[in-house]
């Protein structure tokens, strides 16, 4: 029987501001708190740790800090490099930690032609393996080569950074089918940053949300504890620092945009909460610039909130100057279309329209840029008919 944590894509030090630094390492901090707390037998850390191989040294030190509670209290670090983390070179600071004796990376693998065996981490009767993740998806094709290698009677755990087909979706990301995976007692997996769970195969979601959206959607980080004594082993630990107030607002109407944002604001509470002010809709010969977003900034801090976020990704703006009468504005692009196809008329005008709804298709959660533009240039090229 086991009991031991789960968690991955913690990120350290991917936050530009500080105050969100702050709350993403005392996600962390709470995480290790609880491990100590609920005296598991040992901890799995599925990759990303950190948010680049070469962390800032203040990032380290603090993580260097935490890692020392977990083993003054004698509970050991079992991990994997993400993505983020690892290095073309294979040298990251996941090593300095693992030669500190704060943790240990499992990842041991002999290469050979047609399989890539895996050889496992043991201890007190656990039998852990585990792979690293890389940019771009480049680890998807040797997971597919995984072998393990024996460990008769023991309770064996299959630790991978990489997108499993159960959790992608209809998403054209390459990944990993679950159902052939060598088999094992436990898949504690990393790199998709949501909860997730398949039968025994469990995503943890990130410790902390890693982009606005995320804080939107995911709210807040979690991690599992899993007790093979229990009979549903799987308990989800959900991590919550700060409150997080989502505010969305659609701007119809230009020339009033900063009294429709304030009048929006003033109705909430923002004492001690994380502001996320999403704006979206069409501004008419104006600047985004124009919405005084700093003073909407000023009073969120003014009246008690720990921080403010905005986004306006959604927001675009008309500054056109064509000599083109418009006879219905909501119509504006399809209009313009038609009036310019018909001063220069010519056989490519007819998929003008099409191209434009290609162009507006957006990149996936979780989809590499590679994999969205390789989209992009398949539907642009079945438009064109281009073999």
């Amino acid at each position: 029987m086991v009991n031991f944590a789960h968690f991955a894509d913690v990120h350290l030090g991917g936050w530009r501001q500080g105050p969100m630094q702050d709350l993403n390492f005392m996600a962390f901090q709470k995480v290790v708190q609880t491990c100590i707390e609920r005296k598991v037998d040992f901890v799995l850390v599925a990759g990303d740790l950190f948010d680049s191989a070469y962390p800032p040294i203040e990032t380290l030190k603090e993580t260097f800090a935490e890692f020392k509670k977990l083993k003054d209290a004698k509970i050991p670090v079992f991990m994997i490099a993400g993505s983020h983390d690892y290095s073309v070179s294979g040298k990251t600071f996941l090593d300095v930690l693992e030669k500190a004796g704060f943790c240990k990376n499992v990842f041991d693998a002999e290469f050979k032609e047609e399989e890539i065996r895996l050889s496992p981490t043991i201890h007190e009767g656990v039998a852990i393996y585990g792979y690293p993740g890389r940019k771009s998806g480049l680890e998807v094709q040797d997971i597919k080569k995984i072998k393990l290698n024996d460990a008769p009677g023991m309770f064996k755990i299959l630790m991978l950074h990489t997108t499993m087909d159960k959790v992608r979706g209809v998403l054209p990301i390459e990944c990993v089918e679950a159902d052939n995976l060598p088999e094992a007692n436990y898949y504690a997996l990393g790199h998709i940053h949501v909860d997730f769970r398949y039968k025994n195969l469990i995503y943890p979601g990130p410790v902390f949300p890693n982009n606005f959206t995320e804080l939107e959607t995911v709210e807040n980080g979690s991690f599992y504890i899993v007790d093979t004594e229990l009979l549903n082993p799987f308990e989800k630990i959900e991590i919550k620092i700060k409150e997080t107030l989502s505010i969305e607002i659609e701007l119809k109407n230009s020339s009033v945009a900063y009294e429709t944002i304030m009048n929006e604001i003033q109705k909430k509470n923002l004492k001690d909460k994380l502001i996320l002010l999403r704006i979206y809709g069409e501004l008419e010969n104006q600047k985004i610039s124009d919405l005084k977003l700093d003073k909407v900034e000023n009073y969120c801090f003014e009246n008690g909130a720990y921080f403010f976020l905005k986004n306006t990704h959604d927001l675009k703006t008309k500054d056109i100057d064509f000599n083109i009468k418009i006879k219905n504005k909501n119509n504006l692009e399809e209009e313009t279309i038609q009036k310019y196809s018909a001063e220069n008329p010519s056989e490519f005008n007819e998929i003008i329209p099409q191209l434009m709804n290609i162009l507006s298709i957006e990149k996936q959660e979780g989809e590499t840029v590679d994999s969205f533009n390789t989209r992009l240039l398949g539907e642009s090229r079945k438009v064109l008919d281009i073999e």
